[in-house]
């Protein structure tokens, strides 16, 4: 049916997957398209789990009856049957509950956005009655699907790059002549800690720094099994497998919902989400043994989170704390704890890991992003994270950085918002605070053909090693996120693999820019000045902020920043609206990165939009 100018689209999913990405992402394009988007609330998302509810479904119909929906888009990124049964129950209870247009109702056409496997299942029962994505298709592509006029469609989804072609051509050209198969084995291993008990993080550094060996390669991994005890022992012949291969560094466990927010408690009755069930400190020890001589590390908890570091440090010899600072609670729903509280007992258990000597991994930008927010809240944001961290104590800092986050991100804003990132968070770097820039590609970037996700991790690869073209020990870390990430969980095989492509796209890179073969894109002016912009305008926010807000660097501080509306997440899930001036700005896609933006599509300038918020007194403490 023909999309009209005066559609509404609504978004929706189940409170048990926590991918939100996806629906953020589509809902910004069309708005910039000119189209009204809604993200349902968290009530409407938990009555999506089981519409056969009476109650339910009468929330769900009263949510799209109330905000006048005539597109719906289902999301589900997890278990492909789970998915299928979820979207056909919502389906044929609409269906019966005459909502279609077609019956007299207001739905003129329904949409699934899944996994490749989901979107096969789901399409044997229904057909062509929906509209599919399964996560292949480019922002354009993706409008067209919708019926969004050529017209509306912004001219910078259509924009072709020159550097974003050039690392295509080479990344499909390495994959194609099947180059990275015979790639070495680095020298990371050879210092008398290694694979003991006394061994680190930073004692790992300096032996690869000195074999010039460099980057350091993390994975995050763990299959998913409803059988908690059947899954564990699976886990831990995946962790045996991995450790043989020594090509990985660092073992990021990849743990389930329930062991981020229930570690140690009866899970009998509750939905585990996915990943690796962990659910005591034995387990965590038997995998550690087991990992060796890889390090460990794994994700924080959603409550108490003090406590979850110190389990951390005694089960796991942890290789480096990860704390997100404002996420993981109520915000994202991953956890239960109001923003404050949580900010509290993040730099409580900050306090503690300074005494430990361990690294911190501010594990906070790309989940600003995932919500909508602006490339300077991601820088802004990763800046007071690790100025909080240094604050405290911590003496080593991981400064993760996501690319292709949103994946309509061009090559060069990446690079000028990764150098951007990086050069401010190094002004921090003294005798006793030093910085490890730890790169990855984006979670949603991969396409579900697998030999074109190849092809996209060796391109990411080489835009990894142009943030700092000129310096081979940088990145310190490479954290590898397989290419089949977009189609199911990697295994053994597949993780080996994508560390492969990834090491020989390094490799392979960097000698054709010496030969002169690529671009130095130290000197490319497109980059330097996206860069000298961006820096200008983030640390002008920086010094206003710094300047209005007087115990800006503390819990009561950053949640103050989030409260008054500095940070935008235009798709934040705010249940109780606690937060509506961190909601209120528009943001889109401008020349290949993201702004901040009024209604009619105008870029909102960041120290204008600060002075603002402080001018109506929104930085009073």
């Amino acid at each position: 049916m023909r999309l009209l100018d005066n559609e509404i689209f609504g978004f929706l999913k189940t409170d048990v997957d926590v991918h939100t990405m996806g629906m953020s992402t589509m809902s910004n394009l069309l708005r910039d398209c000119g189209y009204k988007t809604i993200i349902a609330p968290a009530e409407v998302m938990c009555a999506a789990s089981d519409v056969r509810k009476v109650n339910n479904l009468g929330l769900l119909i009263k949510w799209i009856k109330d905000n006048n929906i005539s597109r719906l888009s289902f999301s589900y990124r997890l278990d492909p049957v789970e998915g299928r049964d979820y979207f056909c129950n919502i389906f044929y209870q609409l269906k019966s509950s005459n909502m279609f247009f077609e019956d007299g109702g207001l739905i003129k056409g329904f949409s699934f956005a899944g996994l490749p496997d989901t979107c096969v299942l789901v399409q044997k029962v229904l057909g062509n009655q929906v509209i599919y994505f399964p996560g292949d298709e480019t922002a354009e592509e993706s409008l067209a699907r919708y019926g969004v006029p050529k017209d509306k469609i912004s001219s910078v989804l259509t924009q072709t790059n020159q550097y974003d072609k050039s690392r295509w051509d080479f990344a499909k050209k390495l994959i194609e002549e099947e180059r990275y198969k015979n790639v070495g084995i680095p020298d990371h291993y050879g210092y008398k800690e290694a694979g003991t008990n006394d061994d680190t993080y930073i004692k790992r550094l300096e032996y690869c720094k000195q074999k010039y060996s460099l980057p350091i390669i993390r994975v995050h991994a763990g299959p998913y099994n409803p059988d908690r005890l059947e899954a564990i022992k699976e886990y831990k012949s995946w962790v045996k497998e991995l450790a043989s291969t020594r090509l990985l560094d660092v073992l990021s466990i990849g743990s389930s919902q329930l062991t981020q927010s229930n570690f140690g408690e009866n899970w009998e009755g509750k939905h585990n989400g996915g990943g690796v069930p962990i659910n005591s400190e034995i387990e965590y020890k038997e995998i550690a043994e087991l990992a060796k001589p890889m390090l460990v590390r794994t994700y924080s908890g959603t409550k108490d989170v003090p406590w979850m570091a110190r389990m951390h440090e005694r089960s796991l010899n942890i290789s480096w704390h990860a704390l997100s600072f404002w996420w993981f609670c109520e915000l994202d729903g991953r956890g239960n704890n109001d923003l404050l509280e949580n900010l509290r007992e993040h730099l409580e258990a900050i306090r503690y890991i300074a005494t430990t000597g361990k690294p911190l991994e501010p594990n906070v930008p790309h989940h600003f992003a995932f919500r909508g927010g602006d490339d300077a809240t991601y820088v802004i944001s990763a800046y007071l994270a690790a100025k909080m961290a240094k604050k405290l104590g911590i003496k080593h800092l991981i400064l993760q950085n996501m690319l292709n986050t949103p994946k309509q991100t061009l090559g060069v804003q990446d690079l000028a918002k990764g150098r951007t990132m990086l050069r401010l968070v190094r002004e921090l770097e003294d005798s006793d605070f030093k910085v490890s820039l730890q790169l990855r590609a984006g979670l949603d970037y991969f396409a579900p053909d697998l030999e074109k996700a190849k092809i996209q991790l060796a391109a990411v690869t080489a835009l990894m090693d142009d943030i700092e073209p000129e310096n081979d020990d940088s990145p310190q870390i490479i954290h590898v996120v397989s290419y089949s990430e977009a189609v199911r969980l990697a295994t053994p095989p597949v993780i080996e693999e994508s560390i492969k492509i990834t090491l020989s796209a390094l490799r392979e890179y960097r000698k054709m820019r010496k030969m002169g073969l690529v671009e130095n894109m130290k000197y490319n002016d497109d980059v330097k000045f996206r860069e000298e912009n961006l820096y200008a305008e983030c640390r002008g926010a920086i010094d206003l902020l710094e300047k209005n807000i007087p115990n800006l660097y503390s819990a009561e501080g950053l949640y103050k920043v989030f409260k008054d509306g500095f940070f935008p997440v235009p798709y934040l899930l705010d249940l109780q609206n606690k937060y509506p001036k961190a909601k209120n700005n528009y943001t889109a896609v401008k020349n290949g990165g993201v702004k901040v933006v009024d209604e009619k599509g105008e870029i909102i300038d960041t120290l204008k939009r600060y002075k603002k918020i402080i001018e109506d007194g929104g930085a009073n403490i």
